[in-house]
């Protein structure tokens, strides 16, 4: 039988290699093809604003519904990453069907401060 203490240090050297083989959060960019045979793989790679392509040099990221929100007028966005509030710029948004269903938005960082290059809202669920 382990020891806590055995058993602590067990789980932490799981952590460890969990995060060391990737295994974490997914992004929306498929650099090496390993989503390659994924059913939205193709819709991914085809997303692109008035910004440029999506996927092409800015990881997308899924954000809850308390993380974005819409002016009062409900045609302007707002999102909150890297601890701050974003406004959406209107070419920025993406007007086709979100066929994944989760709100995403794709930043690139200026200066240390989070600019978004695509948006896509989600169902809202």
């Amino acid at each position: 039988m382990l020891s806590t203490h055995a058993i602590g240090r067990l789980a932490l050297l799981l952590l460890f290699l969990a995060l060391s083989l990737g295994i974490g959060p997914a992004s929306a960019r498929d650099p090496d093809g390993r989503y390659r045979h994924s059913p939205l793989h193709d819709w991914f790679e085809s997303l692109e604003s008035a910004r440029g392509p999506c996927c092409s040099d800015a990881d997308g990221i899924v954000i809850k519904d308390v993380e974005w929100r819409t002016s009062k007028d409900g045609k302007h966005f707002s999102v909150y990453i890297a601890r701050e509030w974003v406004d959406v710029p209107d070419d920025a948004v993406l007007k086709q069907p979100n066929l994944f269903g989760k709100t995403m938005v794709w930043p690139y960082y200026l200066d240390g401060h989070p600019i978004v290059r695509c948006f896509i809202p989600g169902s809202m669920t």
